[in-house]
């Protein structure tokens, strides 16, 4: 139900662009993060955006280089990724959460018990 793609290999100072198509979904007030795994690291969330409201979501390591935006007509959500770092190597999943904002702002955006639905994940690497 979820479709990422837009990994790659890219040099530090580089960008990549990723998709997340959703389909299956049918409640339309959703939310939907991003999160990475590095190796060796626990998976963890960069990015958010929720269908409510429009709201957005950053973690601070991302913030200023990374851009989250959809395009609800064609039920995708798209990751900017600018001025990469070797950090930010890893696999890049998108997920969706049902859960209204009042609890994803109670448990916080990144608790990935709220997400319902994951893609399969898409690798970036950044080389130095």
């Amino acid at each position: 139900q979820l479709q990422a793609s837009g990994g790659g290999l890219v040099q530090a100072g580089g960008s990549l662009r990723l998709s997340c198509v959703v389909t299956g979904v049918t409640y339309d007030d959703y939310a939907i993060g991003w999160f990475r795994q590095a190796p060796g690291k626990e998976r963890e969330g960069v990015l958010c955006i929720s269908r409510e409201d429009s709201s957005t979501y950053y973690a601070d390591s991302v913030k200023d280089r990374f851009i989250i935006s959809s395009d609800h007509a064609k039920s995708t959500v798209y990751l900017q990724m600018n001025s990469l770092k070797s950090g930010d190597t890893a696999v890049y999943y998108c997920a969706v959460t049902l859960s209204p904002l009042g609890v994803m702002n109670k448990y916080g955006w990144r608790t990935e018990e709220l997400y319902t639905y994951w893609g399969q994940g898409t690798q970036v690497t950044v080389s130095s």
